[in-house]
């Protein structure tokens, strides 16, 4: 206890610095605004943004970014609630009650018990990352590369499994993100793969190049076919305030929400959407008042929003203490890390300790900026949903080519954005989720080269994967999870929660 009390202490010491406390200020604006601003989205800007951290100190740069991630979560509510338009995916189920609210004049106190109950998840989540790294991180040390492997295949079919739409689809964007992982040049054997001669893909796919174009660009082309993103605000906030009633049903919602939520995040290809739609599925069976759900119910807002700011700060515990992604933000913090030469993994907490207790800090900081962000200026939140889309995507692009072509001052990075970006509205189309093609990319590197050091200490023999307890443990919940959903009964569920 006193040893976490003295890390946390440091923590706080590197997160208070001027320049780190301004960058998770600049990233918590620019996260609610994303997810006030419907369509965009914490993956596409994040994407976006990779390029301005090159120049950043590390723990600087992925304060910003997690600052924006779990900034959307709290912005996502506000159009959810007045326009019915949800500005982030997991801000979905905040439309079914929310807006209900909002059209019977309780506007307010939907945005106040959306603020109020993602701060108290959020400050939850934290200490829960920060008790539960250390531990982590020392059952991670005790793995062998075979343990690693079976981990990571776990991770990727779990993030298939989980994924909206079709299983076999996910499967198959998966195996995509890993071959394209693997294209460059074999480290051991020196050889190139996948290259086709073209002498700018010997060192391998660039992560921001595909992040941008699948994300970001992709999302603007296909907000560009929705001219619901135009809408008009119809509604007026009201007063901020609760009754005393709202405030009697929203508490146990808001602990539930967290709770699951908290757990949720952890599961690789869970995160805040998982999170908000099992809240919300919870609430209906549980709440003394589900005869007002589908009429505006507040337990629909509380829970579901709770939960995706738990899900949001618990989905750092894998990246953290052992080193994997459990979504696509948290592939492209990997990405971010990775170009910043720090490679995530156990040894994280001991080799960057200020990073890791800078980071765990920082959300806390952040939940009490967001705070102040998201009710005392709502009125200027509403008016940026006034601007219209014409005048902000063409910005968006001309910053997005300029960032991509700074990195290595190479035009063939362009030429790759937009090659990814036209797959990416492709597979939007073909209702084929990209987020399992970037864990994938993120992954296959790293699969591949435990799997590598496993065969080389067992001689070749491939039971070893299955003889290590840790790693047989591991592919037996794989095999699992892939048997539970061929199950027809099981894979209408999944359809049902994922479509609200």
């Amino acid at each position: 206890m006193e040893s976490l009390i003295a890390n946390l202490a440091h923590g706080f010491s590197v997160a208070l610095s001027w320049q780190n406390l301004l960058f998770a200020f600049i990233g918590c604006m620019i996260g609610t605004a994303i997810g006030v601003l419907p369509g965009i989205g914490p993956v596409a800007t994040i994407s976006l943004l990779l390029p301005i951290t090159f120049g950043q100190p590390a723990t600087t740069a992925i304060i910003m970014l997690a600052g924006i991630y779990y900034g959307a979560q709290y912005g996502g509510s506000t159009t959810s609630i007045l326009l019915n338009l949800p500005g982030e995916v997991s801000a979905v189920v905040t439309t079914l009650e929310g807006y209900k609210m909002a059209r019977k004049g309780r506007a307010g106190a939907a945005l106040c018990v959306a603020a109020l109950g993602s701060f108290f998840a959020g400050s939850v989540a934290t200490v829960l990352v920060a008790a539960s790294g250390p531990l982590l991180t020392s059952v991670a040390l005790s793995f062998g590369p075979a343990d690693y492997f079976s981990l990571m295949l776990l991770g990727l079919i779990i993030a298939a499994v989980l994924a909206q739409g079709s299983v076999i689809k996910s499967i198959g964007m998966v195996v995509l993100g890993v071959a394209l992982g693997l294209v460059g040049t074999d480290v051991q054997t020196g050889q190139q793969r996948f290259t086709f001669g073209i002498p700018e893909l010997s060192d391998g796919l660039d992560f921001a190049a595909l992040a941008m174009g699948m994300f970001g660009i992709a999302e603007i082309i296909l907000n560009l076919d929705r001219p619901e993103a135009r809408s008009a605000l119809t509604v007026k906030v009201g007063s901020l305030y609760m009754t005393r009633e709202e405030v009697k049903r929203s508490i146990p919602s808001v602990l539930r929400g967290t709770a699951l939520g908290s757990v949720l995040g952890i599961l690789p290809g869970g995160g805040a959407a998982l999170a908000s739609f099992g809240s919300y599925m919870m609430e209906r069976r549980v709440s003394k008042n589900r005869h007002e759900f589908g009429t505006g119910a507040i337990e629909g807002v509380a829970g579901p929003e709770s939960a995706n700011n738990a899900a949001s700060q618990t989905s750092f515990i894998p990246l953290l203490t052992l080193g994997i992604p459990s979504n696509a933000v948290m592939a492209l913090m990997v990405g971010a890390l990775i170009i910043q030469g720090i490679q995530p993994g156990p040894r994280m907490v001991e080799a960057q300790p200020d990073l890791f207790w800078g980071l765990i800090a920082s959300m806390w900081i952040g939940n009490v900026m967001l705070l102040i962000i998201n009710l005392p200026m709502i009125g200027m939140w509403v008016r940026l949903l006034q601007v219209p889309y014409r005048y902000l995507y063409p910005s968006i692009l001309i910053f997005c080519s300029i960032g991509v072509y700074s990195i290595n001052n190479n035009v063939f990075d362009v030429y790759l954005t937009v090659l990814f970006a036209i797959a990416g509205y492709l597979f939007a189309k073909l209702r084929m989720e990209p987020a399992p093609l970037l864990i994938g990319f993120v992954l296959g590197p790293m699969m591949e080269e435990h799997l590598r050091r496993a065969m080389l200490l067992s001689r070749g023999d491939p039971m070893v994967f299955v003889e290590r307890p840790i790693s047989g443990t591991l592919l037996a919940i794989a095999a699992i999870a892939l048997g539970l959903m061929a199950l027809p009964n099981l894979r209408k569920k999944k359809e049902e929660a994922m479509a609200g």
